[in-house]
């Protein structure tokens, strides 16, 4: 088991959504979808001493990607992901006070702007936290959901991340153990398959819908290059428009 270090959720009115881009036409999202049999061997990057969740996601969503569609898989590296944290948040290794986590909307505009691992994104936008569909759509359409948890303490040593008997309260109360980020990249009718730790790991739809606070669709250059037509059901070019709109 590793550490936590997602800051608590940050709203800036910039921020784009992911429902006002989808066609009222799109379909359904299928049942069940995978993308989780092409990486064999996820690393911890530094998440099992230190809070870089946020940095340690990304970089297992530029991994995925690559090992779908790139001409090779992009393995990252623990000193790849500290360095963002560093980046993004002052850490210092051997100094605990600056190991405070990462907010994901500034990791996200980092990511935009900057890169992490030297990979950028081409955008991102906010889906309604805890939203089924939503998730469905992004993980069909964009091969990974970039979410943020409350994690309660009854996760801990879950095989399968539960809510548990007794409900939110307690041991199950949101944020009891603390902020958490994954990349989504799997689901079926009954649970999520996430990436945390150095593995996979799923959760129930009920501990998802409990339990995150955000939730982001992220594009990557790989899926959204300026030559590729819009993926069946969203709005790809007025993204475009949209994001070069925004100031700073």
């Amino acid at each position: 088991m590793g550490k936590l270090g997602k800051a608590p959720a940050r709203v800036d009115r910039r921020t784009l959504n992911f429902a006002q881009y989808l066609h009222p036409t799109l379909p359904p999202a299928p049942t069940a979808k995978n993308w989780t049999d092409k990486v064999i061997d996820w690393q911890m990057l530094g998440n099992d001493k230190y809070g870089d969740c946020v940095e340690a996601a990304a970089l297992h969503m530029e991994q995925n990607w690559s090992a779908y569609e790139g001409p090779e898989e992009f393995e990252p590296t623990k000193e790849e992901a500290l360095g963002a944290y560093t980046d993004l948040t002052g850490f210092q290794a051997g100094d605990p006070s600056t190991d405070r986590g990462t907010n994901m909307l500034d990791a996200l505009n980092f990511w935009r702007k900057k890169g992490i691992g030297g990979n950028t994104i081409f955008g991102f936008a906010a889906c309604e936290p805890g939203n089924t569909e939503h998730v469905r759509n992004t993980i069909e359409l964009f091969g990974a959901a970039f979410i943020g948890m409350q994690l309660p303490y009854s996760a801990q040593g879950q095989t399968v991340w539960m809510v548990p008997p007794g409900g939110p309260v307690g041991p199950g109360q949101p944020n009891s153990w603390g902020g958490h980020c994954v990349p989504v990249i799997g689901y079926t009718p009954t649970q999520l398959i996430c990436v945390t730790w150095g593995k996979l790991q799923p959760m129930t739809w009920q501990f998802f819908q409990t339990y995150c606070d955000e939730a982001y669709a992220v594009l990557s250059g790989q899926w959204t290059d300026a030559n590729r037509a819009d993926p069946d059901g969203f709005t790809l070019a007025q993204l475009r428009e949209d994001l070069a709109a925004i100031p700073g």
